[in-house]
């Protein structure tokens, strides 16, 4: 027979032996590092899942606070839209309250001075009319009227004058 192929106790032993030991060194030096790296890769497999869940927790909650704030600054502006319209409308009733009154006041002032410029051509009238009928009533009398007779006659007639417009 073959002597491979023969069952040999001590071939036995030394192939149990070898396989032992080269068990044990690659469980030392091969399995074991082996499983240590995989070990670390799936705790940083882990962690990086852990870090994507929590900044996915932080990026609703920066979306739900940009949402608040986004909300507070639309209503924010809002108000302000408000308020700047309410001033305007407010300012334009001042400037249209300010323009009425400094109309008034100058409707006031040209009708002062209307009854001035009138009171005064009222005036000039009255003098020419008492000049000119003292010139013709001087000619008619025939004789020249002096100084103080004509003020003392335009003086009665401006008196006469007025008491009859104020009757």
């Amino acid at each position: 027979m073959n002597p491979l192929v023969q069952p040999d106790p001590g071939l036995y032993i030394w192939t149990i032996v070898t396989f032992l030991i080269l068990l044990a060194l690659l469980g030392r030096f091969a399995w074991r590092p082996l499983l240590d790296a995989l070990e670390q890769r799936q705790d940083v497999i882990r962690k990086s899942l852990d870090d994507a869940r929590q900044a996915k927790e932080e990026l609703q909650r920066l979306q739900a606070e940009s949402a608040r704030i986004l909300t507070e600054a639309r209503s924010e502006a809002a108000n302000i839209i408000a308020s700047t319209r309410a001033d305007a409308a407010r300012f334009a009733d001042e400037m249209k309250v300010k323009a009425r009154a400094d109309a008034e006041g100058l409707v006031k002032n040209a009708q002062r001075e209307i009854d001035t410029q009138t009171l005064r051509a009222i005036d000039t009238i009255r003098r020419e009319a008492v000049d000119l009928s003292v010139a013709v009533a001087s000619k008619i009398l025939r004789r020249d009227v002096s100084k103080a007779d004509n003020d003392r006659l335009v003086d009665e007639a401006i008196r006469e004058m007025q008491a009859k417009a104020t009757h």
